[in-house]
């Protein structure tokens, strides 16, 4: 059974230099939000205090989404003909999530999820300018994620300024 590749499109021939370069961006955002997935595991445990436990509560149901966002992002890699990367590929990059040294440090968490979640839209925001005219399929799927983290960020935002008016931050 002879196998057909489309002549048109992301999949096509002609276009597998640019498809080659979107599989790295989605690889990137792949190792972006598994990172992520890290980061707010440790950040939804290890914090104390009574003002703790909203920041770990929006962490915990954060992982999953993020979690998600990782599955899509693999999904895609595979349908545009790429390999999802194993774990020996990885390389931490997020030092603004990185556990405080003083688990009653919230802001602390505050500013890495803020400082994380603008990476990661900063990176979907070059990624859907790159899919223009080349692969609305992965543009319409990473708008969809953009928009989870613009909400997370500005969630985190709204708790930045409460410890901001408290003079706590």
């Amino acid at each position: 059974m002879a196998t057909t590749t489309p002549s048109q499109g992301i999949l096509s021939e002609a276009m597998s230099a640019e498809r080659a370069q979107l599989v790295e961006l989605l690889q990137q955002a792949y190792w972006m939000e598994i990172e992520t997935v890290m980061s707010y595991l440790a950040n939804s445990i290890n914090p104390d205090g009574v003002r703790a436990q909203e920041i770990k509560e929006s962490l915990e149901q954060d992982i999953q989404e993020e979690l998600g966002h990782a599955q899509q992002f693999g999904a895609r890699i595979k349908e545009l003909y790429g390999v999802v990367p194993g774990s020996l590929e990885f390389s931490a990059s997020q030092s603004s999530l990185q556990p405080p040294q003083h688990q009653t440090d919230i802001v602390h968490v505050i500013k890495g999820v803020i400082d994380a979640e603008s990476g990661a839209i900063d990176h979907y925001n070059k990624m859907i300018e790159f899919c223009d005219d080349k692969d609305l399929v992965t543009q319409d799927m990473v708008i969809a994620i953009l928009r989870d983290e613009e909400g997370h960020r500005r969630l985190f935002e709204g708790y930045l300024r409460e410890y901001e008016a408290e003079g706590l931050a």
